[in-house]
């Protein structure tokens, strides 16, 4: 498999440069990740309490990104047929706000995409010497505005693994469809002890053991330690949160 992750576009190393807003009206509010639930299709939190404005880095898009404009919050399926893939349920909430001044507002109405492969490595609705064809098939793909408070929430599964790779989550965050918006792209990371756990179960196990891990990943060493997921175990599978702001001109 050629490498999922080829520079395109601009590749930003910046580190978290905000510390903790305390109480500001404007911040973002968060819960402790044990209080995520889904309903009405958008994962919630319950007794939110002020957290960070924090500037992540940005990495590449690579090749795999598709302007599906598939707009739904469990992105397990596949619309072509109904099937659902397997794996360990992800309930995935982004917070997105705008820095402005010396602090963040909630950036209301912000398009987060969503893509990554499904427990063994496959990513939909493309063409890969390794894997396949899987055009057509949608698989592990959407989108979700972010609510009045910056919210925007998935149901998916924890992702599998390919050669060249850590285990990533790829996401996009943009003001609109139309040109011009402002676009941030980037990708989401796991602790490698939590990984092995998970993809020594079923139906990861199939693939066998992982040959990349977080350290051994080029794009990884070029600001991965930023955009770490710190997933908490939540019903059968896991819940975590990412809190991101948008420097917008």
């Amino acid at each position: 498999m050629f490498n999922d992750d080829r520079p395109v576009g601009r590749i930003s190393t910046r580190r978290e440069t905000l510390a903790l807003l305390s109480g500001t009206a404007g911040g973002v509010f968060v819960a402790a990740a044990a209080g995520y639930g889904w309903k009405g299709g958008t994962a919630r939190a319950a007794g939110a309490t002020p957290r960070a404005c924090i500037v992540r880095p940005e990495q590449t898009e690579g090749p795999y990104f598709v302007d599906e404009r598939l707009r739904r919050s469990d992105i397990r399926s596949d619309p072509s047929d109904g099937s659902v893939k397997p794996g360990v349920p992800l309930t995935l909430t982004f917070r997105v706000a705008q820095l402005s001044g010396s602090g963040c507002t909630p950036l209301r109405g912000a398009i987060v995409d969503v893509w990554h492969c499904d427990a063994l490595g496959v990513y939909s609705d493309t063409r890969d010497p390794i894997f396949g064809d899987t055009r057509g098939r949608k698989f592990l793909r959407g989108y979700q505005p972010a609510d009045a408070a910056g919210v925007a929430g998935f149901l998916t599964i924890y992702p599998g693994w390919y050669e060249g790779r850590a285990v990533h989550i790829h996401f996009r965050i943009r003001t609109g469809f139309a040109s011009p918006a402002h676009e941030f792209t980037s990708q989401l990371y796991f602790d490698d002890t939590l990984t092995d756990r998970v993809h020594a179960r079923q139906p990861y196990a199939r693939k066998g053991r992982r040959t990349m891990r977080n350290a051994q990943d080029g794009i990884f060493r070029n600001g991965g330690t930023d955009l770490f997921l710190k997933p908490v175990p939540h019903g059968q599978g896991y819940a975590a949160a990412f809190d991101v702001a948008l420097q917008i001109a």
